[in-house]
């Protein structure tokens, strides 16, 4: 019988002990920055139903939707059934018979689902951050993963801007703490919805901020080839390229926008949405009046944020979304919120050597077995230093020092404590510490008094 090859899924990855404290680094780091701000945590399942996820993220999302096949299709009853579907999903309809569950794709439409599901008894505004991971059914490349983390703050039940200028304060807090120098890029989807009145009515908005979502990807050429293919004439296609044109510092392109979108009334809100924002924040904002954000459910304020000095995609995005609990059937509640991406956050932090030293720091000390009564004395001082709040470790088994000493030193450990026949006679040990070489002998006493082990 041939046995299995040990193998990982394409675009997921296991992480080791020094990966798990560099990302747990990223995720105290947010958390504490969200609960400064008093937003709440929350989680949800990994699986939605499929119909809560389908629709919410335009065309290009719903095919990275990963669907999760209903239980007993192997059931004599249920195949006829399941063949049926399975022809129903090749030709591109979705089946019931087949799949009723989805992986979910982010953590924005569970909280949709959530409030609606509970809004009865929310106190609004309700601010909640969510740290939990994600699913697409992407192609894997470089900072792009099938199973990733997300973590999100959001706050519904409020129109106010003053949500916008905070979640903008939220990131550059945040990133400054990581040591990641960042630019926050802004744009407002009323702007977009503005343009697509300008090329034939909002029934545009979807096929022109889908095109334009690629800009960075695939160039202007071909975002005017596929916008082309959506319907679009040339003078429709000339005004978007003029409107993606636009450059220079924020008050240069709020200018050029004015005069762009004179008389209309979508777009002029949109601006003057954005100037609120500007006037009211220090965080860094850059208007970039390409940032078009895919995702349908988007009507106001977006964000992204893109890390200076590394060649990454966005470490960050989000922006506000005013009904978007109405597709569940509870209308008129407002919300806004942002997301970080933990695992590309991980690489620019690794590119740029952002890492604080000690967060490789795991046992502090290490207790060497030199017998059986040297080992339960050392047992019972270990407990005391760990009952302080030491991280420390007996060695498992007697064994040469040489031995114990490889361990300590593959492991990173700093100190070894040595207790012998001679120190267990005289109430005594050896400390020495592997940085420096320095060996000294400590009492029990003052072994446990020390303070040397929280340097």
């Amino acid at each position: 019988m041939s046995k299995n090859k040990a193998a990982l899924v394409q675009g997921t990855r296991d992480f080791d002990p020094v990966t798990v404290r560099k990302r747990r680094h990223i995720f105290d780091t947010i958390r504490t920055v969200f609960e400064t701000y008093g937003y709440q945590p929350l989680e949800t399942p990994a699986m939605e139903l499929l119909d809560t996820l389908m629709g919410k993220y335009g065309e290009e999302g719903n095919k990275l939707i990963f669907k999760v096949l209903n239980n007993g299709l192997n059931d004599p009853k249920n195949i006829e059934k399941s063949r049926e579907a399975f022809e129903n999903v090749l030709r591109g309809k979705n089946d019931s018979n087949l799949t009723e569950r989805a992986l979910r794709y982010d953590l924005t439409i569970p909280f949709a689902r959530y409030v609606a599901m509970n809004h009865g008894a929310l106190t609004f505004p309700f601010r909640r951050y969510q740290m939990q991971p994600v699913w697409r059914a992407d192609r894997p490349a470089k900072g792009r993963f099938r199973e990733f983390y997300q973590c999100d703050a959001d706050v519904v039940g409020s129109y106010s801007l003053v949500n916008e200028v905070e979640l903008a304060a939220i990131y550059a807090t945040v990133f400054q703490k990581l040591g990641v120098p960042i630019e926050i890029r802004v744009n407002n989807r009323k702007i977009l919805a503005g343009l697509a009145e300008f090329c034939g009515g909002p029934e545009k908005m979807v096929d022109i901020t889908t095109a334009i979502d690629k800009l960075d990807k695939i160039g202007i050429d071909k975002v005017k080839a596929e916008l082309t293919e959506r319907g679009l004439d040339d003078t429709q296609i000339a005004a978007i390229e003029k409107y993606l044109k636009i450059t220079g510092d924020n008050t240069q392109i709020l200018t050029a926008l004015k005069t762009l979108f004179t008389g209309n009334e979508t777009a002029l809100k949109g601006l003057s949405e954005l100037e609120f924002i500007l006037d009211y924040t220090s965080a860094p904002l850059l208007i970039d009046p390409t940032l078009a954000r895919g995702l349908n459910y988007y009507t106001g304020t977006i964000f992204e944020v893109k890390a200076i000095g590394v060649e990454m995609g966005s470490i960050g995005g989000g922006g506000r979304y005013d009904d978007l609990t109405g597709t569940f059937g509870v209308p008129g509640i407002p919300g806004v919120g942002i997301s970080f991406g933990v695992d590309r956050i991980y690489e620019v932090m690794a590119a740029l050597n952002a890492f604080p030293e000690t967060i490789h720091t795991g046992t502090k000390v290490l207790f060497f077995n030199l017998g059986e009564a040297e080992s339960r004395a050392a047992f019972g001082l270990l407990q005391q230093l760990r009952a302080k709040g030491i991280p420390a470790e007996l060695y498992h088994e007697q064994a040469k020092f040489d031995k114990q000493f490889k361990y300590a030193e593959k492991k990173e450990i700093p100190y070894v404590v040595i207790l012998g026949g001679e120190e267990l006679k005289s109430g005594s040990v050896k400390l020495k510490d592997l940085r420096t070489g320095e060996q000294s002998a400590k009492s029990f006493e003052e072994l446990l008094e020390s303070s040397i082990f929280s340097v």
